[in-house]
């Protein structure tokens, strides 16, 4: 290889490199007010009973398939969604997410159908903003 080849692959190399690099850099962590650890969001299959809340609304979302081929969505994708709607509600979690299996729909080789409550805990006592 002769040094105006290896110039060009050199250039070419550090043009590609650097927009990647920047792209795949990390998002900063998100802090949660509570986290389920089996998924790693506020997303809670039961009620959270030893915290006060308030209801924020209610979520339904589906969670489609990309093709034919592809697997369902997984609960990990499912509560994953139902935590970005929350999210844009104001919510500090959801409660009482369920989820059904993954049926072919008009617009889908299969979706899933999942519902929550979003919720905003209360301050605590004697807490003040």
């Amino acid at each position: 290889m002769n040094y105006g080849s290896l110039a060009k692959a050199s250039a070419f190399a550090i043009i590609f490199a650097i927009p990647c690099a920047v792209i795949a850099k990390d998002k900063p962590a998100e802090n949660y007010v509570i986290v389920n650890e089996d998924v790693g969001l506020p997303v809670f299959p039961n009620d959270i009973t030893d915290r006060p809340y308030q209801v924020v609304g209610e979520i339904k979302t589906s969670v489609r398939k990309s093709t034919i081929f592809s697997k369902a969505p997984s609960q990990d994708k499912i509560y994953a969604e139902l935590w970005e709607r929350a999210k844009k509600m104001g919510a500090d979690a959801v409660v009482k997410a369920q989820y059904g299996d993954a049926h072919v729909t008009a617009m889908s080789w299969g979706a899933s159908t999942a519902t929550g409550v979003a919720v905003k805990f209360a301050a605590p006592s004697g807490a003040t903003k």
